[in-house]
């Protein structure tokens, strides 16, 4: 907590407004937006790669907090202040901190893809800023950020060659992603099932379960998706900077209407149960990744001619 105490003593309202907007780098709807750009526009491979990454990294995220139940750091010292913009998007457990594992997963696994030297030097700044933003608004300690660190760059250093050398066999890359969703499933039978104590957090417990659901949907849209472009689709990202403009903005609009619109119709098909939610991202990530590239075709004709 001294650390946290000496961010807490210097904090001003420019710096509160600074950092405020950094740790949205590593926010879940920015993940989303990224990891399209890069899937539909830029490279195929490398946006399998970000989302990947992210994927797994939130699982073990939610993992760890689940089953190790710290406490945000306003709990923990009730005289300690926190910057108030940073609480709502404060959720669940503390350790480890789930912004800086999406920071560091996303902008990690871009630093590693690319030999730009200048993407490399932005994003390692990204991945430096927005662990030291959660320690600055007081919402994590410097174990729950460093520890996210670590478990990010596994994940980023780990999945590099998987996809940078096999991802051109299906194979391979169905038994990655039929791994991913066992191991989502394997998470929502320990969140649903283990006997978690009497004094376990319903909200954060709910968080946990909820996240899972989601992880479920994504991973298995994910399979489906590579499923029809390995059989049908084969869409490649090229297209002039206008197309790809709006390709990106007409292809979004879909994804977000998914994600907010059918919120609560699903939950009210499924009566409330959390199934609702891996349905939702499970239609998100399908849209997004086996339907809507069946359009590029047409976005990209101009490359060919």
């Amino acid at each position: 907590m001294d650390v946290l105490r000496f961010f807490e003593s210097i904090r001003i309202p420019f710096l509160d407004g600074f950092f405020s907007l950094v740790t949205m780098l590593g926010e879940e709807t920015l993940f989303i937006v990224i990891g399209l750009v890069f899937f539909w526009c830029i490279s195929k491979k490398e946006g399998y790669y970000i989302l990947s990454v992210g994927f797994i990294g939130t699982v073990l995220n939610q993992f760890l907090k689940i089953v190790f139940r710290i406490p945000r750091p306003w709990v923990i010292d009730e005289n300690f202040t926190i910057v108030e913009s940073a609480r709502a998007e404060a959720t669940g457990y503390s350790f480890p901190s789930g912004h800086t594992q999406m920071a560091v997963g996303t902008y990690g696994a871009m630093a590693r893809w690319h030999k730009s030297v200048w993407i490399r030097v932005l994003t390692i700044l990204a991945c430096v800023l927005v662990p030291l933003s959660r320690m600055y608004l007081g919402v994590h300690t410097p174990l729950d950020v460093s520890v996210s660190i670590v478990l990010a760059l596994i994940l980023v250093f780990g999945f590099y060659p998987v996809f940078k050398k096999t991802i051109d066999s299906p194979r391979t890359m169905r038994l990655l992603f039929l791994t991913m969703a066992l191991v989502s499933v394997l998470y929502l039978g320990f969140v649903t099932f283990y006997p978690f104590p009497e004094n376990v957090d319903s909200e954060n417990l709910f968080h946990a379960i909820s996240n899972g659901y989601k992880m479920l949907g994504c991973v298995l849209g994910l399979l489906v998706s590579f499923e029809i472009d390995t059989r049908f689709t084969h869409f490649e990202t090229k297209a002039p900077l206008i197309m790809q403009i709006l390709k990106f903005v007409l292809g979004l609009i879909p994804v977000i209407l998914i994600k907010s619109l059918l919120k609560q119709p699903l939950l009210d098909l499924f009566g409330g149960n959390e199934i609702a939610s891996a349905v939702r991202y499970f239609l998100l990530t399908l849209f997004a990744g086996g339907i809507w590239p069946m359009t590029f075709k047409w976005f990209n004709r101009k490359v060919k001619k």
